[in-house]
């Protein structure tokens, strides 16, 4: 029988083992190993699996056998040892507290929103990488002591457990997900009524959601949760599912994301007395509704729409994961302009202004459609790219929003990616440079760990590994209907000594998940190699919507299906977090092949690669960035030119090939003294020692810290009511007034130059006059821009020199600005000359994408070759 009502009993634990509860529902047990090994021992069967919840096991553990760890006084010592550890974690100085001590201007609190978060197994709020990074986002900022407020959104049924048919097709699973079973604790008014956010729908409908709370270490992670009886049916399913529902239903979650959001912040700051945030972090555009709640909040203290954009600019950062513009959330303007409009969600706030900050005003922009990514770029004043790479993609693909510059001008920058060290590394790497006399956080300590301690290592994970793909494969055949008497070849899938290559992510088609499929003959005799096997695990999830997705999975899970080949390459459904644990340590090689550059940084590898695993990738996102010989291959890849998709793919799909014939495998089956693979082990070494730092989640944080977070903090301070105003106006008379600015004339002498070539040293004495209109010198700066030209006269490598004004105004008007240009490089060269706008509270010239240059050939000297 189906029970009508479901609900949760609590056990009650003894007063000695109290701090249990603690420990439980603080996160940080997720990537402390002690912790976890303490839980394990309440229940060592219950609590031996990958996917082991603290919450759960306490839930479940028999009362007599409380009794028993209440009377053990062993297990109380280390009780009291975590407990201890866990206060002094939460409570001390870290970081963070070191660097406010330097420097007071650090913010006093960051909001840091995400419509993902992927913090634990026990809390399935992600589907793939956004939600991994902004979980070890949220961890590193624990560890390192960051006041972080995290918020997000707690989905009843999280995103999706993934099964197989049969016939290899994938099957979606939505369990319901009761927040009183998870690591969470609801949030409460003084009076122990739930403390609730209201949003206002057109029609005069209402949104309420409550707030739940995640510990992660030191960081509040508050949960939206729309599933209260205050709501009608259609408004408690908004939070149903991760990426779920139509176009109206992903707005609604996006406006209780970035509006809800907001209030949740202000009632959590209320009731605990935590520091409001001086700075809000946009992780990806899906909250970017933010900006318009916190403009709502300034028009209620009699701050105008404009003034209170500024504002709401200055203490914003905004990072975008994407690539592509398909990739980008859009919505018809239509739905948004009713969601705003007179009956809707933000009164005070203009309808058509909120249209505008959304609206495609660029070439080949769509004027029907709301983009959230150019909104979350107009009211951030910071923006940034997951990787140097994917910095550069972005500012081309948002270059018409900033007319005029070049793409390598355009306000974004970069913050590579990085990944949360404790969460990921395997404990046994832990243990073995811990015995080596490593300290904490000292990477490059493995120089000193014998080859022989290494390479026992990288087997007894995959020894591991193997154990858990026979169990997890098992448990898939099962329930896609094979009988126990069908699976005894499970028994003798994989070989802990053969070269295991991973390959897990999501499957959209520019991943490409099939491309080791191109030449199935060759991928089996890869595989069935008589004397350097291979051995493949692939895991990975479709979108629940993307048929095409699923077909890819299907292929590969056919192919896999081969008895010729079974025991050499799987698929494993259902990829997460318990699963990616095992997996990343246990490869000796990690493959990433997407079409470059689309991948934007791609963080599985370097989570491989901290415990000791190569890389054989496409130089796309971090790869490009930090790939070094010794820390594993580069597959060359086929861009540009006329090549249709099936010939790139043909392509690189040989280059994959050859790299693992001829140098992956022969490698790591050459045997040298003591039968070790010598340079095998020595590039496992480098990967650990070398490239381990630079992928780590702390510097990324840190540098979030120092690049963005800060900036933006001290920008928030600067505008207050009056200077928020202020520019505002500025701008408005800038704008007014910009189609009168013009570069007049440019004359360049130097005592060196003779017709178009100069020496190298020597100075150009530059003389520009400008026509400002109504504008003042002190409105605008002047500059020469100089560089190597192309046979185009295109400039790259530009230097910028900055012009001073050389008297006043004269008779017809004009603005003299005079310098000199530095001829500091040879071969043809060349310069402009432009005038950009200039306040002391812009955050770069670039900011209103607004710029005069010269129209034509005018005056002196407009290129030179160096000699």
């Amino acid at each position: 029988m189906k029970a009508i009502r479901r609900f949760t009993v609590r056990p009650v634990l003894p007063d000695s083992l109290q701090p249990l509860s603690d420990l439980a529902r603080n996160l940080r047990w997720s990537w402390h190993t002690e912790t976890r090994e303490l839980f394990r021992s309440v229940d060592p069967a219950a609590g031996s699996g990958a996917e082991c919840d603290p919450v759960r096991l306490l839930g479940s553990v028999s009362a007599g056998r409380l009794a028993e760890l209440a009377r053990d006084e062993a297990f109380l010592r280390r009780l009291a040892e975590a407990s201890a550890d866990l206060r002094a974690y939460l409570q001390g100085p870290r970081w963070y507290q070191e660097q406010r001590e330097q420097d007071a201007a650090l913010p006093a609190a960051i909001a840091y929103f995400s419509p993902e978060f992927g913090v634990t197994a026990a809390l399935p709020q992600y589907s793939g990488g956004l939600g991994i990074l902004a979980g070890d986002h949220l961890k590193a900022a624990s560890d390192l002591g960051v006041p972080l407020i995290g918020v997000g959104l707690l989905y009843r049924h999280g995103y999706f457990r993934q099964s197989l048919s049969r016939d290899g097709w994938q099957q979606e699973h939505y369990p319901v997900l009761d927040p009183n079973e998870l690591p969470l604790t609801l949030i409460r008014e003084a009076d122990g009524t739930p403390a609730q956010v209201v949003l206002d729908l057109p029609g005069g409908r209402s949104l309420h959601a409550q707030i739940w709370q995640a510990h992660v270490g030191r960081v509040p992670l508050l949960m939206l949760d729309s599933d209260v009886e205050e709501n009608a049916p259609g408004e408690r399913e908004v939070t149903d599912r991760l990426y779920g529902g139509g176009s109206e239903h992903r707005l609604l979650q996006e406006m209780l994301l970035g509006i809800g959001g907001v209030r949740a912040v202000r009632a959590y700051c209320r009731l605990t007395g935590h520091a409001a945030p001086e700075v809000f972090h946009t992780n990806e555009g899906h909250a970017g509704f933010l900006g318009l709640e916190r403009i709502r909040e300034l028009a209620t203290t009699g701050l105008d729409f404009d003034a209170s954009v500024e504002s709401v600019r200055a203490g914003t950062v905004f990072t975008t994961h994407t690539p592509v513009p398909a990739g980008i959330d859009r919505f018809d303007r239509e739905l948004v302009a009713r969601h705003f409009g007179e009956d809707g969600e933000l009164p005070g706030v203009p309808a058509d202004r909120v249209l505008e900050l959304g609206t495609e005003t660029y070439p080949g922009g769509d004027p029907g459609v709301f983009n959230m990514a150019v909104m979350g770029l107009r009211l951030a004043q910071r923006a940034n790219g997951v990787s140097t790479l994917h910095g550069a993609v972005s500012r081309e693909m948002f270059a018409g929003l900033w007319p005029g510059f070049d793409a390598p001008e355009v306000p974004i920058t970069s913050v590579t990616n990085g990944v949360h060290a404790p969460t990921w590394v395997a404990p046994e790497v832990y243990r073995l440079r811990a015995e080596s006399g490593s300290a904490p956080g000292r990477w490059d300590s493995v120089a000193d760990i014998p080859a022989r301690r290494l390479w026992d290592l990288r087997r007894t994970l995959r020894e591991q590994l193997v154990a858990e793909v026979r169990q997890r494969l098992y448990a898939s055949w099962r329930h896609r209907g094979a009988q126990p008497a069908e699976l005894g070849w499970i028994d003798g899938v994989l070989d802990p000594d053969v070269l295991t290559i991973g390959f897990a992510r999501r499957v959209p088609s520019y991943k490409r998940l099939t491309l080791m499929l191109r030449d199935r003959d060759r991928l089996r005799a890869l595989l069935l190699h008589p004397e350097r096997p291979v051995q493949i695990v692939v895991a990975g999830k479709a979108h629940p919507a993307d048929d095409g997705g699923k077909r890819l999975v299907q292929e590969l899970v056919r192919f896999a299906d081969d008895a010729r080949v079974r025991h050499r390459i799987v698929f494993l459904p259902d990829y997460g977090m318990a699963m990616a644990q095992k997996l990343y340590p246990g490869c000796d090689v990690w493959l990433n092949n997407p079409l470059r550059p689309l991948e934007a940084c791609g963080t599985s590898g370097m989570k491989a690669a901290l415990n000791g695993c190569l890389n054989l990738s496409v130089l796309d996102g971090w790869w490009d960035e930090w790939f070094e010989p010794d820390f594993g291959w580069a597959i060359p890849t086929a861009e540009g030119g006329a090549l249709d998709e099936d010939r790139r793919d043909d392509l690189e799909a040989n280059a994959l090939y050859e790299l693992i014939e001829d140098r992956v495998a022969p490698h790591f089956y050459e045997r040298g003294d003591e039968g070790l693979p010598g340079r095998w082990t020595e590039m496992v070494r480098r990967t650990m020692g070398t490239l381990g730092p630079k992928v780590l989640a702390d510097r990324m944080v840190a540098e979030y810290v120092e690049r963005l977070y800060a900036p933006a903090a001290l920008a928030q301070r600067a505008l207050d009511g009056p200077r928020a105003r202020e520019l505002a106006g500025w701008k408005a008379k800038v704008r007014a007034g910009w189609p009168r600015v013009a570069v007049d004339h440019v004359e360049a002498v130097t005592p060196t130059a003779s017709g178009t070539t100069a020496e190298l040293g020597s100075t150009l004495a530059l003389r520009v006059r400008v026509s400002l209109g109504a504008l003042a010198p002190d409105d605008v700066e002047v500059q020469a821009v100089a560089g190597r030209v192309d046979s185009a006269d295109a400039i790259s490598d530009a230097q910028v020199f900055p012009l001073k004004p050389a008297g006043g105004q004269d008779l017809e008007g004009h603005w003299l600005y005079e310098g000199p240009l530095a001829l500091d490089r040879t071969g043809p060269y060349g310069y402009t000359v432009r005038v950009l706008p200039a306040h002391r509270l812009l955050a770069g010239g670039a900011e209103l994408g607004l710029v005069a240059q010269p129209t034509g050939a005018m005056g002196d000297g407009g290129g030179v070759l160096l000699r």
